[in-house]
């Protein structure tokens, strides 16, 4: 059994970090199905990804260039869906914002790190580079900690 069955990670606009973040834990997340997507918190019309981070992407080998900015809604949250904002106030936002909001955290605080994940936007191709290798940190360690919570819950007795 496992703990979530759909990853929703959650940004403003849904063009940089949160779909940077998906293509990252699509690329390395081994274990079974788990939908792995993104949204955004304002999407005020459907928008491709931000061209710097495809860019940004596709030097590691990886692509979004299909991908397109998508609401968060009400319908998004229950009791199988781990929703990770990139910082705090879009956290916040979130929890103020949905009254069925559950099981939602930051990204750095599900994994336990000290630094929220903030948005290049406006920056240079090397600013969102270095938002990718922070990304590719964060994501590998909330790799190992889905995969432990999942094989903890596969030792636990049935009830």
């Amino acid at each position: 059994m496992k703990h979530y069955d759909k990853l929703i990670f959650v940004s403003e606009s849904d063009t940089s970090t949160s779909p940077m973040a998906e293509a990252i834990l699509q690329q390395i997340f081994l274990l079974e199905d788990i939908l792995i997507t993104s949204k955004g918190l304002v999407v005020l019309f459907p928008e491709p990804i931000n061209p710097k981070a495809e860019a940004v992407l596709v030097s590691h080998s990886l692509s979004m260039k299909d991908h397109v900015s998508e609401q968060l809604t009400e319908d998004d949250f229950d009791d199988r869906t781990l929703i990770l904002t990139m910082d705090e106030a879009l956290m916040n936002r979130l929890l103020k914002d949905h009254e069925r909001a559950k099981n939602v955290f930051t990204l750095a605080s599900y994994i336990q790190a000290d630094e929220d994940i903030s948005d290049p936007y406006g920056g240079s191709l090397a600013d969102y580079n270095r938002v990718y290798e922070m990304l590719r940190v964060y994501v590998l360690r909330l790799s190992k900690i889905l995969s432990l919570e999942e094989s903890r819950l596969q030792q636990e007795p049935l009830q």
